[in-house]
């Protein structure tokens, strides 16, 4: 069986989210659905729970819960350009502008200075740190 084999019937959730891409392993989406931040139709689901082709599937990342909806079943990894033949994305316009505003604020509420030094800063840093050359001038030893 290849990574775009389709199966028909039902299959595996946690299967399914890993197969699909939308988490790296498959114990992280089974954490995921442990955690109650995977849900099929508000109702939060085991790991175990069998899907079948037509279910909307919402997956809660904070602050914004994504939903898909299946198109094919598969267990079986597959590359990123197969996956529009497995799921389709049918998010909610107002849970992506969540997104976009959480983006867009990230970068306002960071008070200057904080987090990560810009090239700027580091340039500076290093000037200061490396210039000793007003110190040739002036003897210690002597007095």
């Amino acid at each position: 069986m290849s990574g775009n084999d389709k199966i028909k019937g039902e299959v595996r959730i946690d299967k399914w989210l890993w197969a699909v891409r939308l988490f790296k392993t498959r114990s992280i989406a089974i954490e995921a659905c442990k955690k109650g931040r995977i849900t099929i139709k508000g109702i939060t689901i085991k790991p175990s729970r069998m899907i079948k082709i037509g279910d909307i599937i919402e997956v809660r990342r904070p602050p914004v819960t994504y939903s898909f909806e299946v198109l094919n079943l598969t267990e079986n990894r597959m590359g990123a350009k197969l996956v529009p033949d497995f799921m389709k994305d049918v998010t909610p316009a107002s849970q992506l502008e969540i997104l976009e505003m959480s983006k867009v604020s990230g970068f306002i509420d960071r008070a200057r200075g904080t987090g990560r030094p810009t090239k700027k800063d580091r340039r500076d840093l290093e000037q200061f740190t490396e210039d000793y050359s007003y110190f040739d001038d002036w003897d210690f030893d002597k007095e």
